[in-house]
């Protein structure tokens, strides 16, 4: 009798790559068992196939909802579930898709997805209390230095080179304009949402650098210096205050805490 490890580890290969031989002999019930298992790995695969084409419709709009259908069934047999939280499911999928498209000459594609991936996240998103600018000061200038600054949890960052963020308001806005001209120029995105609210926008590059640095975990003094050392007209302190202001500050944690 296999280990328990063993016998789940033969059935998720059952059931995600077809190959039920670790668990054949084990498999009972109907005249046969291993096709009844069949069903299971098919209802697998097109509840995976149905997450994923839900997360990524603006795509589907861009290259076609059969295109991203069938790319969704070779992404699910290859790349299975790793966390139980289905929505959590395909944050690899833009780079599979581009891959998978290559023919279609496309070179946003994969950024256009990785946008939509990240409007799905905030979407759902839930603010934090935001940080006062009161709370900021009374930490000091050299332990605010060290701190880490928490950013509210529906805060996305993108770099594109193309602007795609246009272009993805433009399909949220349920628009058909005549023309639209995608632009060949690097694009720093900020995606922000909070229960349900969305918006989408390009910043500054040092600003970019500056905020996806805080949300990588990199202290306060060292994403100002690293957004510097690409900007040297960049002010961190006003970034910090623009950023208090607008309610984007979650939290703000000493070094040795």
């Amino acid at each position: 009798m296999p280990s328990l490890a063993d016998l789940q580890a033969g059935v998720r290969r059952a059931v995600t790559l077809g190959d039920p031989g670790a668990v054949r002999s084990l498999l009972v019930g109907g005249m046969d068992p291993v096709k009844r298992l069949a069903i299971h790995r098919r209802h697998h695969e097109a509840s995976l196939v149905t997450a994923i084409r839900e997360k990524f419709p603006a795509t589907a709009w861009l290259v076609g909802a059969d295109r991203v259908a069938d790319a969704a069934r070779a992404y699910v047999r290859t790349h299975p579930p790793q966390r139980p939280c289905i929505a959590e499911y395909g944050e690899d999928f833009p780079a599979f898709l581009a891959d998978v498209e290559r023919g279609l000459e496309l070179p946003y594609l994969q950024s256009f997805a990785e946008l939509e991936w990240h409007v799905a996240q905030v979407s759902v998103a839930v603010d934090c209390t935001p940080v006062t600018w009161v709370e900021i000061v009374q930490l000091g200038t050299d332990a605010l230095l060290n701190a880490r600054v928490a950013l509210q949890p529906g805060l996305r960052y993108l770099h594109a080179a193309w602007t795609i963020d246009r272009l993805m308001t433009t399909y949220l806005a349920g628009v058909v304009p005549d023309e639209f001209v995608l632009t060949n120029v690097d694009t720093y995105i900020e995606v922000r949402g909070a229960r349900g609210a969305l918006r989408i926008e390009s910043v500054g590059s040092a600003t970019f650098v500056f905020r996806s640095a805080l949300v990588g975990g990199r202290p306060l003094g060292e994403a100002g210096e690293t957004a510097l050392s690409g900007d040297p007209t960049f002010d961190a302190g006003k970034a910090l205050l623009d950023l208090v202001a607008g309610g984007l500050v979650a939290g703000v944690h000493e070094k040795d805490v």
